[in-house]
C-alpha cells in the first residue's frame, strides 16, 4: 500500500503559475513518452510515479500513442492513478495529447474534431479518470481547418473532459491565430509545448517566447537534455547502446555528429564549473523567464533522483550564461524537432 511522502511539499520543489491562470505547476514534470510502456519493468514504471509524486512533481505528462505500444502508458500509468493515487487526484495534473498516429485509418490522426474527441475518449478510458487537466492538440494539421481542431478543443472543456486546453509544436503564425481563436471563445489557451534546450533554442529564437509572456501563456517544454545529447554521454562520439546507436530511435547520428563540438565545449565548461552536463543543461532551461516548467524523463527512481539534483544548483550567472549563448546561439531557422 502506498503512503504519500508528508513532506513533499515541504519547499524542494518550486512550483510557477502557468502564465496569467490560477494554476501552478512543479518547475520538472514528469514525461512518460519513454519508460511507461507495456515493454518496461510494470515495478519501475509504479516506482517512478510514487517517487516523482513524492519529491513534489504533480504534473504527469502523456498523450494517447506513448508507449509502445501506443496508449500503452496512458493504461500503465492510469492503473496507478487507480491504485496509487486515487486519494490524491485533486494534487495531480494529468495531461494528454492527441494528433500523432494512434489507430488505423482515416481518423488516426492530425487535428479533425473526430480524431480529437474520439482520442480524448480513448485516453480518459486508458487512465480511468472522467477528465484530464491539460488537453493538447499535439501538432498542427496541415489540412484540417483551423476552426475545427479549435472548436474540439472548446468542446472538450466545455463537456468537462479537460479543464484546460494546450497547443504543442505550432509554427508561430498559426500558434498566434490559434490563440486568438480560443481567446474568442472564452477557453484560453493555457500552455504551449516545444522542444526547448540549450541545443534547440528554436521557440526562443523564432520569438514565441516573448510571445507568451505578453500574452500570459504558460510554456512547458519538452526535450530539456536534447533527447539525451545534453547528458555528457556523446562527448566522445556515439557509445554502443546509446539512444543515438540504435536504428529505431528518434535520435540519430547525424544528428549527434552535427552537434558534437557544441556539446563537447558545453561539456568543458560544466566540468568547469563542477557539474555534470545534464545538471547544466536542466538548471539552464529551468532559469529561462518564459519556461513555466520542463519534462524531465526517467528511466528509473535513481535517475529521477539524479535529474532533480540539478535544482539544488544556483542559477547560472551572467558570464555563465554568456558563455553559454557563445557556444550555442539561438538559430532562427531551425525548425521544432
Amino acid at each position: 500500500m502506498y503512503s504519500a511522502d508528508p513532506h513533499r511539499y515541504d519547499g524542494r520543489m518550486p512550483y510557477r503559475r502557468c502564465g496569467v491562470s490560477g494554476l501552478k505547476l512543479p518547475v520538472i514534470s514528469l514525461g512518460c513518452w519513454h519508460n511507461f510502456g507495456h515493454v518496461d519493468d510494470q515495478n519501475h514504471v509504479r516506482a517512478i510515479l510514487r517517487r516523482a509524486f513524492d519529491r513534489g512533481i504533480t504534473h504527469f505528462d502523456l498523450a494517447n500513442n506513448y508507449g509502445p505500444p501506443p496508449g500503452s502508458a496512458e493504461e500503465n500509468v492510469g492503473r496507478c492513478l487507480a491504485e496509487d493515487f486515487a486519494w490524491h487526484r485533486d494534487e495531480l495534473i494529468i495531461s494528454t495529447k492527441a494528433g500523432h498516429l494512434m489507430w488505423d485509418g482515416p481518423y488516426g490522426e492530425w487535428g479533425s474534431r473526430k480524431h480529437l474527441l474520439s482520442s480524448l475518449d480513448q485516453s480518459l478510458r486508458r487512465l480511468r479518470l472522467s477528465y484530464v487537466d491539460i488537453f493538447y492538440s499535439h501538432r498542427p494539421d496541415p489540412s484540417t481547418p483551423l476552426e475545427e481542431t479549435i472548436g474540439a478543443l472548446v468542446t472538450a472543456v466545455r463537456q468537462g473532459k479537460a479543464l484546460y486546453v494546450g497547443l504543442s509544436k505550432y509554427p508561430p503564425k498559426k500558434l498566434k491565430k490559434a490563440i486568438r481563436m480560443l481567446e474568442d471563445e472564452g477557453v484560453p489557451c493555457l500552455i504551449y509545448q516545444p522542444p526547448y534546450s540549450i541545443l534547440n533554442r528554436w521557440p526562443e529564437a523564432r520569438g514565441i517566447h516573448e510571445m507568451l509572456m505578453e500574452k500570459g501563456i504558460g510554456s512547458i517544454v519538452f526535450s530539456p537534455l536534447a533527447q539525451g545529447m545534453l547528458t555528457g554521454k556523446y562527448a566522445d562520439g556515439i557509445p554502443e547502446n546509446s539512444r543515438a546507436a540504435r536504428p529505431e530511435g528518434f535520435l540519430q547520428p547525424e544528428q549527434v555528429e552535427a552537434q558534437l563540438d557544441k556539446i563537447r565545449q558545453l561539456n568543458d565548461l560544466a566540468n568547469e564549473l563542477g557539474m555534470p552536463l545534464h545538471h547544466l543543461a536542466l538548471r539552464w532551461v529551468v532559469d529561462q523567464p518564459a519556461v513555466t516548467s520542463a519534462i524531465i524523463g526517467a528511466r528509473s527512481v535513481e535517475q529521477l533522483d539524479d535529474s532533480l539534483r540539478a535544482l539544488s544548483l544556483a542559477p547560472l550567472g551572467k558570464d555563465v550564461l554568456k558563455r553559454i549563448d557563445k557556444i550555442a546561439p539561438p538559430d532562427p531557422d531551425k525548425e521544432a524537432e
